[in-house]
């Protein structure tokens, strides 16, 4: 669960030494999104990171951490919001579940206590941290209520857990590459399954708040966070091509064959997001939530 080339120039944060015994067994979902993201960590920080940075000063002002804070950054994907951490003078603990990202995370903030680890079974004590982050990360998880019990068990009390995940239904932004693998009729794979039916929720304000509440938070609040990413079509086209997320997947999913009509439908709807530069001005939604441990 841990990793031995951790750097823990920061104060040690308390870690258990096994896994507890009423940890919950992985789900279909999360093998899947295991096996999606391995070795996605250089395509990721190349195409969508950015993306994703847009809500981190938000994050991190709903969690209250400024400086002596003891974050936690869970999923920590590229060391975005460790850095943004880092750079508020707290400090930063990361953990992400593919080695790849941690050791990007790794790279990005020297001075972080970076470990391999999954939700909702992190290697910490309860009450270890200040304020514990999760920027899209239940997006990822086969138990999003059990991964907010697990932040709000490793936060002490009176800390903060915030966390932002994607609306539902998605701005024209987020969808673009969808419509696309609609207009070449491509279709999920069979192995790549939904979030069972008893672990969901609504993408919404109220769905995600609900959810907070259920996992056990206080005085919850959640809002939206609207914004436009600009980029080169051929880099968000990438992401995708590479195989990052489930749409990833999709697109993958019928080889060259269905990339390369997809790809011919995707750049007919650039068209609608194209500004005079040549970049894509894509609207793009999230929620952001966060309640008291």
């Amino acid at each position: 669960m841990t990793d031995a080339t951790d750097v823990t120039d920061a104060t040690e944060a308390p870690v258990m030494t096994g896994v507890p015994d009423a940890a919950p067994a992985p789900t279909p979902f999360d093998h899947a999104e295991r096996r999606i993201w391995s070795g996605k960590a250089e395509p990721y920080a190349r195409t969508y990171a950015g993306l994703c940075a847009h809500p981190v000063a938000a994050l991190l002002d709903a969690a209250e951490v400024g400086p002596g804070s003891r974050v936690l950054d869970v999923g920590c994907g590229s060391g975005t919001v460790s850095a943004a951490a880092a750079a508020c003078g707290a400090s930063v603990y990361a953990a992400d579940a593919e080695p790849g990202m941690a050791e990007a995370t790794r790279r990005a903030v020297p001075t972080a206590d970076v470990r391999v680890a999954h939700l909702p079974e992190l290697p910490y004590e309860e009450g270890t941290f200040d304020a514990a982050i999760g920027n899209f990360v239940l997006n990822h998880v086969g138990r999003p209520r059990e991964a907010l019990t697990e932040l709000r068990r490793i936060t002490r009390p009176g800390g903060r857990v915030a966390v932002t995940i994607w609306r539902s239904h998605g701005a024209p932004g987020q969808t673009l590459i969808a419509r696309a693998i609609q207009a070449a009729g491509l279709k999920r794979p069979d192995w790549l399954p939904a979030l069972a039916p008893e672990d969901d929720f609504p993408r919404t304000p109220e769905g995600l708040a609900a959810l907070l509440d259920a996992a056990g938070l206080l005085g919850v609040e959640c809002s939206e966070v609207a914004w436009e990413h600009r980029c080169d079509p051929d880099t968000w086209w990438e992401g995708a091509e590479r195989g990052i997320g489930a749409i990833g997947q999709v697109l993958n999913s019928r080889g060259a064959e269905g990339i390369a009509e997809a790809r011919r439908a995707y750049d007919g709807l650039c068209t609608e997001f194209r500004t005079a530069d040549g970049l894509l001005a894509l609207p793009h939604v999230a929620l952001l939530a966060w309640g008291k441990a």
